[in-house]
């Protein structure tokens, strides 16, 4: 029996090449295997944007936890569960316009869940017992290093959104089929940053440290009342103030001011400055810091909490830190800072006395 003639066009068609797809980029990185049997749904059958493509596996090193706590060992990814994040990834470049790489789903381990059963031992427990001072620094098979706060990991009001990523998939554009270039290895993802600096490959070692300089601690002092900041980088000494700095726009940020000890304090919105308005003519915006830099914030009473760089200056949520002038203020005045981006107001130190930039 003859084949229809439609079949026998079709199966030379096929085999001459002209039903090929386009040249992928995958091909340039390593062998990276699908990472399931599941069909990308690449004809929109249903409303979800991101699962169009096919997901990739990323290859995984072991990863081993350190620092300030009571268990340190290697991460039983096995025991996690995998979660999810969408970025727009770009590199930074200095006097150009920031490089895009292309935009991603990743799937992964979530630091909240793999940090989450680590028992932590500060190593200046005994002078400041709060969790805000923690960061973390995380190294790679290549020895490149980046820090992130404690803060980010566990008071952030969008939970799992940084992960260590061990699948990926690009979010193609229905129209120029762009297919961007995919990693070859495992992958930090800082979901809320908008220049993809820390997003270092092959992560091996997350290391748990508090912050070292030591401030005396007073919490008798009344009234709480700072009367300047001063403001340092590293050592030096680069500005104080006692008045909003001139020429700086006021914003309004509502919220729902809740602590993690003593639950809601008000419901009243805060005004002031963003923190990375005023840091930016103090403070390089570059690789290095965006990779490296902390910022920390300390009060009179040596009340003190640590931000990184890249969560105040970097931010694609436009979840800012606000410093807030509060004058006449007889209990935390009369400046103090607010982390918009935080559901606990517990990094909001009052009666601010210092502002320190450094670099690990």
């Amino acid at each position: 029996m003859k084949k229809p003639a439609s079949i026998v066009l079709l199966t030379l068609l096929l085999s001459s090449g002209f039903a090929q797809k386009p040249e992928d980029p995958l091909k340039n990185n390593s062998d990276l295997k699908a990472a399931s049997q599941v069909i990308p749904d690449k004809t929109d059958r249903n409303n979800n944007f991101y699962d169009n493509e096919e997901t990739y596996s990323l290859p995984v090193k072991e990863l081993i936890i350190a620092g300030e706590i009571e268990n340190p060992g290697k991460v039983d990814f096995s025991k996690l569960v995998k979660r999810s994040v969408i970025v727009k990834e770009a590199l930074l470049k200095q006097d150009t316009a920031n490089q895009f790489v292309g935009a991603y789903r990743y799937d992964g381990y979530s630091l909240f869940d793999i940090l989450c059963d680590r028992r932590l031992k500060k190593k200046n427990a005994a002078d400041f017992r709060p969790i805000i001072d923690l960061f973390v620094e995380i190294e790679n098979d290549k020895g490149e290093k980046v820090v992130l706060s404690w803060g980010e990991i566990y008071y952030p009001n969008s939970l799992h959104n940084i992960i260590i990523a061990t699948e990926v998939m690009r979010i193609v554009p229905s129209k120029t089929k762009d297919l961007w270039p995919l990693p070859a290895e495992s992958k930090l993802i800082v979901g809320q940053d908008l220049i993809s600096e820390r997003n270092i490959s092959s992560p091996v070692k997350i290391t748990i440290i508090s912050y070292r300089r030591n401030y005396m601690v007073n919490r008798d002092i009344s009234p709480l009342v700072s009367e300047k900041v001063d403001v340092f980088s590293g050592e030096a000494q680069t500005d104080s103030f006692s008045a909003t700095p001139d020429k700086m726009q006021t914003e309004t940020l509502h919220t729902i001011f809740y602590g993690k000890g003593r639950g809601i304090h008000s419901t009243q919105p805060f005004s002031g400055v963003y923190l990375k308005d005023y840091l930016a003519g103090k403070i390089q915006f570059n690789r290095e810091n965006l990779r490296k830099g902390l910022v920390i914030c300390a009060g009179i009473d040596g009340y003190r909490s640590v931000y990184t760089f890249s969560e105040i200056m970097n931010r694609n949520d436009q979840a800012e830190v606000l410093l807030v002038p509060c004058p006449g203020e007889k209990d935390g005045g009369k400046f103090r800072i607010f982390p918009s981006c935080d559901f606990f107001s517990d990094r909001a130190v009052k009666a601010l006395s210092e502002i320190r930039f450094e670099r690990r």
